[in-house]
Protein backbone atom coordinates (compact mmCIF):
# COMPACT_ATOMS: atom_id res chain seq x y z
CA UNK A 1 0.00 0.00 0.00
CA UNK A 2 2.80 2.32 1.13
CA UNK A 3 4.13 1.83 -2.48
CA UNK A 4 1.25 2.29 -4.41
CA UNK A 5 0.58 5.64 -2.45
CA UNK A 6 4.04 6.55 -3.02
CA UNK A 7 3.67 5.91 -6.87
CA UNK A 8 0.51 7.84 -7.07
CA UNK A 9 2.08 11.14 -5.38
CA UNK A 10 4.91 11.01 -7.88
CA UNK A 11 2.51 10.30 -10.93
CA UNK A 12 0.22 12.70 -9.90
CA UNK A 13 3.53 14.83 -9.20
CA UNK A 14 4.60 14.04 -12.45
CA UNK A 15 1.39 15.27 -14.18
CA UNK A 16 1.31 18.69 -11.88
CA UNK A 17 4.87 18.98 -14.09
CA UNK A 18 3.48 18.61 -17.22
CA UNK A 19 -0.13 20.64 -17.01
CA UNK A 20 2.46 23.37 -15.84
CA UNK A 21 4.91 23.21 -18.53
CA UNK A 22 2.17 23.04 -21.09
CA UNK A 23 0.28 26.55 -19.39
CA UNK A 24 3.94 27.86 -19.47
CA UNK A 25 4.07 27.95 -23.12
CA UNK A 26 0.57 29.95 -23.24
CA UNK A 27 -0.20 31.46 -25.93
CA UNK A 28 1.10 29.25 -28.05
CA UNK A 29 -1.00 30.44 -31.15
CA UNK A 30 -3.24 33.71 -31.91
CA UNK A 31 -5.33 34.97 -29.15
CA UNK A 32 -8.92 36.22 -30.35
CA UNK A 33 -10.71 39.06 -28.23
CA UNK A 34 -14.41 39.22 -28.71
CA UNK A 35 -15.90 42.79 -27.71
CA UNK A 36 -19.87 43.31 -27.83
CA UNK A 37 -19.43 46.77 -29.00
CA UNK A 38 -18.54 48.63 -32.03
CA UNK A 39 -15.23 49.71 -33.08
CA UNK A 40 -14.05 53.05 -32.00
CA UNK A 41 -16.06 52.73 -29.06
CA UNK A 42 -14.00 52.70 -25.55
CA UNK A 43 -14.09 49.40 -25.10
CA UNK A 44 -13.06 48.12 -28.63
CA UNK A 45 -9.71 50.77 -28.00
CA UNK A 46 -8.77 49.64 -24.62
CA UNK A 47 -9.05 45.60 -26.25
CA UNK A 48 -6.94 46.93 -29.13
CA UNK A 49 -4.56 48.77 -26.76
CA UNK A 50 -4.31 45.49 -24.68
CA UNK A 51 -4.38 43.55 -27.42
CA UNK A 52 -1.42 44.80 -29.30
CA UNK A 53 0.88 45.21 -26.49
CA UNK A 54 0.26 41.99 -25.57
CA UNK A 55 0.93 40.35 -29.07
CA UNK A 56 4.48 42.61 -28.86
CA UNK A 57 4.96 40.86 -25.22
CA UNK A 58 4.13 37.30 -26.08
CA UNK A 59 5.09 37.10 -30.15
CA UNK A 60 1.46 35.85 -30.94
CA UNK A 61 -0.94 38.27 -32.34
CA UNK A 62 -4.38 39.51 -30.88
CA UNK A 63 -6.96 39.92 -33.22
CA UNK A 64 -10.32 41.84 -31.98
CA UNK A 65 -13.31 40.83 -33.26
CA UNK A 66 -16.35 43.07 -32.79
CA UNK A 67 -20.03 41.15 -32.31
CA UNK A 68 -22.18 43.81 -32.04
CA UNK A 69 -25.36 44.35 -30.32
CA UNK A 70 -28.03 43.08 -27.47
CA UNK A 71 -25.58 45.63 -24.79
CA UNK A 72 -22.55 43.40 -25.88
CA UNK A 73 -24.94 39.93 -24.77
CA UNK A 74 -23.89 38.41 -28.08
CA UNK A 75 -20.13 38.55 -27.22
CA UNK A 76 -20.62 37.40 -24.08
CA UNK A 77 -22.56 34.62 -25.22
CA UNK A 78 -20.29 33.31 -27.99
CA UNK A 79 -17.38 33.63 -25.30
CA UNK A 80 -19.27 31.74 -22.45
CA UNK A 81 -19.66 29.18 -25.00
CA UNK A 82 -16.08 29.41 -26.03
CA UNK A 83 -13.18 26.46 -25.67
CA UNK A 84 -12.02 27.27 -21.75
CA UNK A 85 -8.74 27.33 -23.55
CA UNK A 86 -7.20 30.61 -23.04
CA UNK A 87 -8.25 31.85 -27.12
CA UNK A 88 -11.24 33.16 -26.66
CA UNK A 89 -11.15 36.46 -24.83
CA UNK A 90 -14.10 38.91 -23.70
CA UNK A 91 -12.88 42.36 -23.01
CA UNK A 92 -16.25 43.81 -21.95
CA UNK A 93 -17.88 46.42 -19.84
CA UNK A 94 -19.88 46.26 -16.91
CA UNK A 95 -23.26 46.60 -18.40
CA UNK A 96 -22.71 43.41 -19.72
CA UNK A 97 -21.75 41.93 -16.90
CA UNK A 98 -23.36 43.93 -13.73
CA UNK A 99 -26.26 45.40 -15.18
CA UNK A 100 -27.64 43.00 -18.56
CA UNK A 101 -28.22 40.09 -15.77
CA UNK A 102 -30.54 42.09 -13.82
CA UNK A 103 -33.14 43.11 -16.21
CA UNK A 104 -32.80 40.38 -19.53
CA UNK A 105 -34.60 36.89 -18.91
CA UNK A 106 -33.33 35.11 -21.52
CA UNK A 107 -29.76 36.19 -20.84
CA UNK A 108 -27.93 32.88 -22.32
CA UNK A 109 -24.95 33.56 -19.12
CA UNK A 110 -24.66 33.88 -16.38
CA UNK A 111 -21.73 37.04 -15.16
CA UNK A 112 -19.81 35.01 -12.54
CA UNK A 113 -21.09 31.13 -13.54
CA UNK A 114 -19.80 31.36 -17.20
CA UNK A 115 -17.02 33.16 -16.85
CA UNK A 116 -13.82 33.58 -15.34
CA UNK A 117 -12.93 37.00 -14.33
CA UNK A 118 -9.32 37.84 -15.06
CA UNK A 119 -8.96 41.68 -14.78
CA UNK A 120 -10.38 45.03 -14.98
CA UNK A 121 -8.20 47.69 -17.55
CA UNK A 122 -9.73 51.03 -16.97
CA UNK A 123 -12.60 52.38 -15.07
CA UNK A 124 -14.39 55.35 -17.17
CA UNK A 125 -16.65 58.37 -15.85
CA UNK A 126 -19.40 59.42 -18.52
CA UNK A 127 -20.00 62.69 -19.47
CA UNK A 128 -23.05 64.83 -19.56
CA UNK A 129 -22.93 65.86 -23.26
CA UNK A 130 -25.18 67.89 -25.67
CA UNK A 131 -24.80 69.45 -29.26
CA UNK A 132 -24.51 72.97 -29.00
CA UNK A 133 -25.32 73.34 -33.07
CA UNK A 134 -28.91 71.53 -32.07
CA UNK A 135 -31.47 73.87 -31.87
CA UNK A 136 -33.71 72.14 -29.50
CA UNK A 137 -30.83 72.98 -26.84
CA UNK A 138 -30.16 76.26 -27.91
CA UNK A 139 -31.21 77.53 -24.63
CA UNK A 140 -29.38 74.82 -22.66
CA UNK A 141 -25.94 75.56 -20.99
CA UNK A 142 -25.96 73.53 -17.65
CA UNK A 143 -28.15 70.60 -16.05
CA UNK A 144 -30.06 73.09 -14.44
CA UNK A 145 -31.22 74.38 -17.78
CA UNK A 146 -31.72 70.85 -19.02
CA UNK A 147 -33.67 69.56 -16.33
CA UNK A 148 -36.01 73.25 -16.68
CA UNK A 149 -36.36 72.18 -20.26
CA UNK A 150 -37.47 68.31 -19.82
CA UNK A 151 -39.75 69.83 -16.95
CA UNK A 152 -41.49 72.14 -18.89
CA UNK A 153 -41.71 69.83 -22.18
CA UNK A 154 -42.55 66.11 -20.38
CA UNK A 155 -40.83 63.34 -22.49
CA UNK A 156 -39.53 65.93 -25.37
CA UNK A 157 -35.97 66.07 -24.11
CA UNK A 158 -34.41 62.73 -25.37
CA UNK A 159 -30.95 61.02 -24.29
CA UNK A 160 -29.18 58.43 -26.29
CA UNK A 161 -27.27 55.23 -24.75
CA UNK A 162 -25.21 52.66 -25.90
CA UNK A 163 -27.98 50.51 -25.93
CA UNK A 164 -31.11 49.28 -23.82
CA UNK A 165 -30.22 48.74 -19.88
CA UNK A 166 -26.57 49.93 -20.54
CA UNK A 167 -25.30 51.93 -17.90
CA UNK A 168 -26.04 55.41 -19.81
CA UNK A 169 -29.33 54.32 -19.68
CA UNK A 170 -29.11 53.81 -15.80
CA UNK A 171 -27.05 57.37 -15.94
CA UNK A 172 -29.89 59.10 -18.13
CA UNK A 173 -32.70 57.42 -16.03
CA UNK A 174 -31.26 58.24 -12.89
CA UNK A 175 -30.48 61.56 -13.57
CA UNK A 176 -34.53 61.89 -14.87
CA UNK A 177 -35.71 60.20 -11.21
CA UNK A 178 -33.43 62.31 -9.41
CA UNK A 179 -34.56 65.12 -11.43
CA UNK A 180 -38.43 63.83 -11.08
CA UNK A 181 -38.71 64.50 -14.73
CA UNK A 182 -39.57 62.60 -17.99
CA UNK A 183 -37.00 62.15 -20.54
CA UNK A 184 -37.56 59.89 -23.81
CA UNK A 185 -34.59 57.06 -24.12
CA UNK A 186 -33.10 56.48 -27.15
CA UNK A 187 -30.51 52.93 -27.61
CA UNK A 188 -28.44 52.59 -30.07
CA UNK A 189 -25.65 49.71 -30.89
CA UNK A 190 -22.68 51.38 -29.13
CA UNK A 191 -21.25 54.46 -27.53
CA UNK A 192 -20.12 55.69 -31.19
CA UNK A 193 -23.30 55.25 -32.67
CA UNK A 194 -24.77 57.16 -29.46
CA UNK A 195 -21.94 59.92 -30.11
CA UNK A 196 -22.88 59.77 -33.75
CA UNK A 197 -26.40 60.47 -32.92
CA UNK A 198 -25.74 63.24 -31.06
CA UNK A 199 -23.84 65.06 -33.66
CA UNK A 200 -26.51 64.41 -36.08
CA UNK A 201 -29.29 65.65 -33.50
CA UNK A 202 -31.24 62.97 -33.68
CA UNK A 203 -31.18 62.90 -29.47
CA UNK A 204 -30.73 65.75 -27.08
CA UNK A 205 -27.99 64.16 -24.90
CA UNK A 206 -26.16 61.48 -23.41
CA UNK A 207 -23.72 60.37 -21.30
CA UNK A 208 -20.98 59.95 -23.46
CA UNK A 209 -17.89 58.41 -22.90
CA UNK A 210 -14.46 59.98 -23.00
CA UNK A 211 -13.92 59.23 -26.35
CA UNK A 212 -16.07 62.73 -26.91
CA UNK A 213 -13.44 64.01 -25.05
CA UNK A 214 -11.92 65.47 -28.31
CA UNK A 215 -15.36 66.53 -29.72
CA UNK A 216 -15.71 68.65 -26.60
CA UNK A 217 -12.08 70.37 -26.39
CA UNK A 218 -13.14 71.07 -30.59
CA UNK A 219 -16.12 72.36 -29.38
CA UNK A 220 -18.63 70.12 -31.46
CA UNK A 221 -19.83 69.01 -28.34
CA UNK A 222 -20.68 70.64 -24.84
CA UNK A 223 -20.13 68.81 -21.85
CA UNK A 224 -22.12 69.83 -19.00
CA UNK A 225 -20.85 67.68 -16.33
CA UNK A 226 -19.13 65.03 -15.95
CA UNK A 227 -21.13 61.44 -13.75
CA UNK A 228 -18.47 60.41 -11.02
CA UNK A 229 -18.77 61.72 -7.62
CA UNK A 230 -15.69 64.07 -8.73
CA UNK A 231 -14.59 65.97 -11.50
CA UNK A 232 -12.46 64.48 -14.23
CA UNK A 233 -8.84 65.53 -14.72
CA UNK A 234 -9.04 66.44 -18.20
CA UNK A 235 -11.66 68.47 -18.02
CA UNK A 236 -11.18 70.20 -14.85
CA UNK A 237 -13.82 72.97 -15.68
CA UNK A 238 -16.79 70.47 -15.54
CA UNK A 239 -18.92 70.23 -12.91
CA UNK A 240 -19.98 66.44 -11.35
CA UNK A 241 -23.63 66.03 -11.50
CA UNK A 242 -23.10 65.55 -7.66
CA UNK A 243 -22.17 69.49 -6.99
CA UNK A 244 -25.58 70.11 -9.01
CA UNK A 245 -27.59 69.47 -6.78
CA UNK A 246 -27.44 65.54 -6.93
CA UNK A 247 -25.30 64.56 -4.13
CA UNK A 248 -25.70 60.49 -4.62
CA UNK A 249 -25.42 60.51 -8.52
CA UNK A 250 -22.11 58.71 -8.96
CA UNK A 251 -21.93 56.07 -12.16
CA UNK A 252 -18.84 54.83 -13.79
CA UNK A 253 -17.95 51.75 -15.48
CA UNK A 254 -14.86 50.07 -16.14
CA UNK A 255 -13.46 47.54 -18.89
CA UNK A 256 -12.51 44.16 -18.41
CA UNK A 257 -10.85 40.94 -19.52
CA UNK A 258 -13.20 37.78 -19.22
CA UNK A 259 -12.17 34.12 -19.69
CA UNK A 260 -14.55 31.30 -20.57
CA UNK A 261 -15.49 29.70 -16.96
CA UNK A 262 -13.47 26.12 -16.88
CA UNK A 263 -10.25 28.16 -17.92
CA UNK A 264 -7.55 26.61 -16.44
CA UNK A 265 -6.04 28.71 -13.44
CA UNK A 266 -2.57 28.87 -14.42
CA UNK A 267 -3.81 30.59 -17.72
CA UNK A 268 -6.22 32.93 -15.78
CA UNK A 269 -2.69 34.11 -14.08
CA UNK A 270 -0.55 34.38 -16.59
CA UNK A 271 -2.85 36.12 -18.33
CA UNK A 272 -3.84 38.00 -15.18
CA UNK A 273 -0.25 39.18 -14.48
CA UNK A 274 0.65 39.42 -18.16
CA UNK A 275 -2.05 42.13 -19.10
CA UNK A 276 -0.96 43.79 -15.18
CA UNK A 277 2.45 43.87 -16.76
CA UNK A 278 1.66 45.90 -20.24
CA UNK A 279 -0.53 48.39 -18.45
CA UNK A 280 2.51 49.32 -15.92
CA UNK A 281 4.34 50.36 -19.32
CA UNK A 282 4.35 53.85 -19.32
CA UNK A 283 3.59 54.03 -22.91
CA UNK A 284 0.64 52.08 -22.94
CA UNK A 285 -0.62 53.40 -19.79
CA UNK A 286 -0.46 56.66 -21.38
CA UNK A 287 -2.77 55.39 -24.06
CA UNK A 288 -5.27 54.03 -21.43
CA UNK A 289 -5.53 56.96 -19.95
CA UNK A 290 -6.74 58.87 -22.65
CA UNK A 291 -10.00 56.09 -22.20
CA UNK A 292 -10.23 56.12 -18.28
CA UNK A 293 -8.42 55.50 -15.43
CA UNK A 294 -5.30 52.19 -15.42
CA UNK A 295 -6.47 49.56 -12.89
CA UNK A 296 -5.90 45.98 -12.53
CA UNK A 297 -6.48 43.78 -10.13
CA UNK A 298 -7.17 40.22 -9.46
CA UNK A 299 -9.47 37.59 -10.67
CA UNK A 300 -10.32 37.31 -6.86
CA UNK A 301 -10.52 40.90 -6.24
CA UNK A 302 -12.60 41.16 -9.86
CA UNK A 303 -15.08 38.75 -9.09
CA UNK A 304 -15.91 40.41 -5.54
CA UNK A 305 -16.24 43.22 -6.99
CA UNK A 306 -18.69 42.26 -9.80
CA UNK A 307 -20.55 41.06 -7.20
CA UNK A 308 -20.90 43.81 -5.16
CA UNK A 309 -21.60 45.69 -8.20
CA UNK A 310 -24.54 43.06 -9.26
CA UNK A 311 -26.03 44.79 -5.57
CA UNK A 312 -25.70 48.17 -6.31
CA UNK A 313 -26.76 48.01 -9.60
CA UNK A 314 -30.13 45.75 -8.33
CA UNK A 315 -30.66 48.79 -5.99
CA UNK A 316 -30.26 51.47 -9.06
CA UNK A 317 -32.84 49.77 -11.49
CA UNK A 318 -35.34 49.70 -8.83
CA UNK A 319 -35.06 53.49 -7.56
CA UNK A 320 -35.26 54.57 -11.51
CA UNK A 321 -38.16 51.84 -12.21
CA UNK A 322 -36.17 50.76 -14.94
CA UNK A 323 -37.75 47.40 -16.96
CA UNK A 324 -36.93 45.76 -20.42
CA UNK A 325 -39.75 43.91 -22.06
Amino acid sequence: MKRLCNWLAAAGAAMSVITVAAHAAYPSEPVKFVVGFSPGSTIDTVARIVGDALSARTGQSVVVENKTGANGMIAARAVAQAAADGYTILVSNSSSITVNPLLYKDLGYHPLKDFAPVTTVVEVPFVLTINPNNSRMRDVGSVKDLIAQARAKPASVSYGSAGNGNLMHLAGAQLATMADVQMLHVPYRGAAPMEAGLLANEVDFGFDTLSGVPLIKAGKLKALAVSTANRWHDLPDVPAVAELGYPDFDISFWVGIFAPAGTPPAIVKQLNEAIADVVSDPAVRQRLALQGRPLTQSPEAFRTKIGDELKQNQALIQRANIKID
